[in-house]
């Protein structure tokens, strides 16, 4: 029979051993996220719920949510001291002139790829034209209208190129997302009416957060742990939907009017999700048919219009989806191949600045 002392002496070596693993492996999660995250341990639910970290976050908007925080630099992206996704490299005469504005949500911003590979990067080589990327995580397609609104009136752009996907309807359906409240629009007799103005800060946004979220949401390892169990919508967002199931949808073609009524030349661009792949065929086709009635409410407005499903498909077609896809988001060569078919479509529309 073992004496109590041995026994404590193992139950002390076997928690040591535990908490070097833990250390070890939260280490290693913060290594692959990036060499930033060793140094700084901020808590990632607020990280995530656009609370700016002080480093290069999101910040709260009263009119849009949520935007980007200005003049900012890290690893993953970087902002400038207007907010937008830096676009390096951009050629020295394309500094003087209307600018082309981009906007959209996380596919148009760049997320998962460096500043110099998102898809208005690459297109900043091919238009010879200073870009601003106004795209922002998580945007539903009403609070992109409402952010290119408010970026054509400051900037005066010579034309617009606005990215979506088809999840950005459902979104239009939320008051708060992400974990973060936000805009909508509700339609009344044909008329846009905007609702949640000014937005509020939510709850988790202003710190408040439940013993389990602070205690351990500054665990990488956790956050790893809760996203491959998938648990990570309720562990880190608090959404709240005010319109009915399929209402975002039929808002699709005001929203497009509404950006017609700017009168600058405008490109719409649908995306996808890699799961239009990874997914059955019925959630690929549901994908797709939204998307076709955004860019047919586009074209109805006078806009003109730009599907990527083909140059996706034939990438995943040839190489397989993680040619295209990174984890949620393109990779640099598919956001090339967008770049170079948004120019030759502003070229065939004359819109090209």
């Amino acid at each position: 029979m073992k004496r109590p002392a041995e026994f404590g002496g193992r139950l002390a070596l076997l928690a040591v051993s535990l908490l070097v693993t833990l250390v070890v492996v939260e280490l290693g999660c913060r290594l692959w996220r990036g060499t930033w995250f060793l140094w700084h341990w901020p808590n990632l639910v607020l990280l995530e719920t656009h609370k700016n970290d002080g480093k290069c976050g999101f910040v709260h908007d009263p009119g849009l949510g949520y935007v980007p925080g200005p003049s900012c630099n890290n690893p993953e992206h970087s902002h400038d001291a207007q907010g937008f996704r830096v676009t390096p490299n951009q050629a020295a005469d394309a500094a003087s002139g209307s600018p082309l504005l981009i906007a959209g949500d996380s596919y148009t911003y760049g997320d998962e790829v460096a500043d110099g590979e998102t898809w208005p990067a690459y297109l900043s080589t091919l238009v010879r034209r200073r870009i601003v990327n106004a795209g922002v995580p998580g945007y539903g397609l009403d609070q992109i209208v409402l952010r290119t609104e408010l970026s054509a009136a400051a900037l005066r752009p010579a034309a617009i190129v606005i990215g979506f996907i088809a999840d950005d309807l459902h979104r239009n359906e939320m008051s708060r997302l992400w974990g973060g409240e936000k805009p909508y629009f509700d339609l009344k007799g044909g008329t846009l009416e905007l609702r949640n103005v000014p937005a509020p800060i939510s709850p988790i946004a202003r710190g408040e957060l439940s013993f389990w979220r602070r205690a351990l949401g500054w665990s990488m390892f956790v956050d790893k742990l809760v996203r491959r169990l998938g648990w990570y919508p309720k562990w880190y967002w608090d959404d709240v939907q005010v319109l009915p199931t399929g209402a975002g949808e039929r808002l699709a073609c005001p929203l497009m009017r509404r950006l017609a009524s700017l009168d600058i030349p405008t490109l719409v661009v649908a995306q996808y999700l890699p799961h239009v792949w990874r997914e059955n065929q019925a959630f690929a086709d549901e994908q797709r048919r939204l998307s076709q009635r955004v860019l047919r409410c586009a074209a109805e407005a006078g806009l003109g219009t730009l599907d990527s499903f083909s140059i996706i498909d034939g990438i995943v077609r040839a190489r397989g989806i993680d040619a295209a896809y990174r984890v949620w988001h393109q990779t640099p060569e598919a956001n090339r191949l967008v770049a170079d078919a948004v120019a030759a479509e502003l070229s065939r529309l004359s819109l090209r600045p």
